[in-house]
């Protein structure tokens, strides 16, 4: 019997069941309830995305002005889940928990209301600021509530919070603004969100209150990060549409962004008893596998980027039929992850996340070959690739960054892991907007290079275009200038195929090339039922 208490006492939370000890249906339902709430919050970073468009309609706002609602929810997101672990001493898990999804309802409910576009981005943010709580706390509930043997199997779930949601988010918000217009995207949250709070009622025992946390707090600290994370993510977010640094608005946010972040650092080294523990970055394991995270965030919401727009802007998909490819990136996870969390307690966790990698990253090869008449059929067997790949990695990624972190610093390591997965989609994402716009005006100088009015191939296929025209009963003069019309549109559109075609292969180089750093952690497998930790 002591064998088998021993690998709880070094490896779980205090208060962790021992292994092999029975779990009753309270702990998971806890442990479901946690999960059901990650996976909201991480939903409702790319639900919007489908209906952008009806919801700029409705507000009156442009474009560019839209992008504030994404970017909003995202900054006040990034800057709580390092704050988690504080509001869990002061308030207690159950009540926090709790707490947080009643107010994460009330403001998806004001967004769904919103009348303008500067309401909607402020209720956006305290959505994000109260939902963002959730994604940490679902992998701390995993750790401090299942003993080691069963710890594999919470993992999984997590694992497909973290990349079933940003397939689904599309998916979901385009059917549900399809049938029910764009606030029901925002209603929606009720289900979960209740079934979250009944479950956190029932499976968490309460806890005293200890508000002295608060007022002891690194609120210096707290300051600096904040102020770093969320200029950080303006940077990102806002950085393509305003050109850079040609852009004063950008160069503050990377002046307080830079000053925000060296000011957390410093200051979390040099205090005792820091509000989030950055020491932990050095911790070898950790250290790749946040790296890691970060770049599955790159993944993960880079292609959930750029295949939306690509089907929407080339194929003139709806948002529903967009909905229908995406999905196929994340059904297929649900059968896949259930013979992961087994293998993981078997196979050296490297070899499992390599395999990972090589699919997804393959995958994002595949889909760079795409041009202007690929589409559902095509696409399919890229998309399940991507769903067999992704639970490989984000199982074995938790298990590298959880692995030899002391019980007392598994919420902070839960928070930082998931604060860096968030950021990797923030720069992801930039980085892949900077590059379609840039790529995009490349081939578009190239093409119209060869497409040029003195080449005969190019005025052979405006005499045929500009015949067909005057055959439709138009005038000659305009028949010429639409044939000409014509074959500028087919340019331009062959340009940003080609544009998609290098975001998916810069997208699959870099995660295929993260193979590299992955062999630099130890040997971890998930722990089995005999007991026992990574090794």
């Amino acid at each position: 019997m002591s064998s088998s208490t021993k690998p709880a006492v070094q490896h779980g939370p205090p208060g962790a069941p021992a292994n092999g000890a029975r779990i009753d249906a309270r702990t998971w339902i806890a442990v479901m309830a946690g999960m059901l709430g990650a996976f909201m919050a991480v939903l409702d970073i790319q639900i919007t995305n489908s209906s952008l468009r009806d919801i700029l309609g409705s507000l009156s706002a442009t474009q560019e002005e839209g992008s504030w609602i994404s970017t909003a929810y995202l900054c006040a997101e990034i800057v709580v889940i390092p704050m988690t672990a504080l509001f869990v001493r002061a308030f207690g898990q159950r009540r926090y928990l709790m707490g947080t999804t009643a107010l994460f309802l009330v403001f998806s409910t004001l967004c769904g209301a919103a009348w303008n576009l500067q309401s909607m981005i402020a209720f956006r943010m305290l959505q994000g600021f109260t939902g963002g709580a959730l994604i940490p706390m679902a992998m701390t509930l995993v750790m401090t509530r299942l003993p080691p043997a069963k710890r594999a199997v919470g993992m999984a779930m997590f694992g497909l919070t973290a990349t079933l949601a940003p397939a689904m988010g599309p998916t979901l918000g385009g059917y549900l603004t399809e049938l029910y217009g764009w606030p029901s995207i925002f209603y929606i949250n009720w289900v979960p969100g209740v079934l979250l709070i009944a479950g956190m009622y029932w499976g968490i025992d309460r806890e005293p209150m200890n508000v002295r946390e608060l007022l002891k707090a690194d609120w210096l600290g707290i300051a600096f990060m904040a102020v770093g994370l969320a200029s950080l993510t303006i940077f990102l977010e806002e950085g393509n549409s305003k050109d850079w640094f040609d852009s004063s608005f950008i160069i503050t946010f990377a002046s307080l962004a830079l000053v925000g972040i060296l000011g957390w650092i410093v200051i979390g080294f040099w205090r005792q008893n820091p509000f989030v523990n950055l020491r932990l970055y050095g911790q070898r394991n950790f250290l790749v596998a946040t790296m890691l995270s970060a770049v599955i965030g790159m993944g993960l919401y880079g292609s959930s980027y750029l295949l939306p727009l690509f089907l929407g802007q080339i194929a003139g998909y709806s948002p529903m039929q967009i909905g229908e490819v995406i999905a196929w990136m994340g059904l297929p996870q649900l059968f896949v992850m259930p013979f992961v969390a087994p293998l993981s307690q078997r196979v050296d966790n490297r070899l499992l996340c390599m395999f990972g990698l090589l699919l997804f990253g393959g995958s994002c090869l595949m889909n760079a070959y795409m041009d202007a008449s690929t589409g559902y059929d095509q696409l399919m067997v890229s998309q399940v690739i991507r769903a067999i790949g992704q639970p490989f990695v984000m199982l074995t990624l938790s298990n590298f960054a959880m692995n030899g972190v002391q019980p007392k610093d598994m919420p902070s390591a839960s928070s930082l892991f998931n604060m860096t997965r968030n950021l990797g989609g923030s720069v992801g994402i930039a980085l892949l907007a900077t590059s379609l716009t840039n790529r995009e005006h490349f081939h578009s100088a190239r093409l119209g290079e060869s497409v040029s009015l003195a080449a005969s191939a190019t005025q052979s296929r405006l005499d045929a275009l500009t015949q067909a025209f005057i055959g439709n009963g138009i005038d000659p003069a305009t028949a010429a200038n639409q044939a000409i019309a014509a074959v500028d549109r087919i340019v331009r559109r062959e340009s940003f195929v080609m544009a998609y075609n290098d975001g998916f292969w810069i997208v699959g180089v870099i995660l295929i090339g993260a193979i590299v750093p992955l062999w630099f952690a130890d040997k971890v497998k998930s722990p089995g039922g005999a007991g026992g930790g990574g090794h």
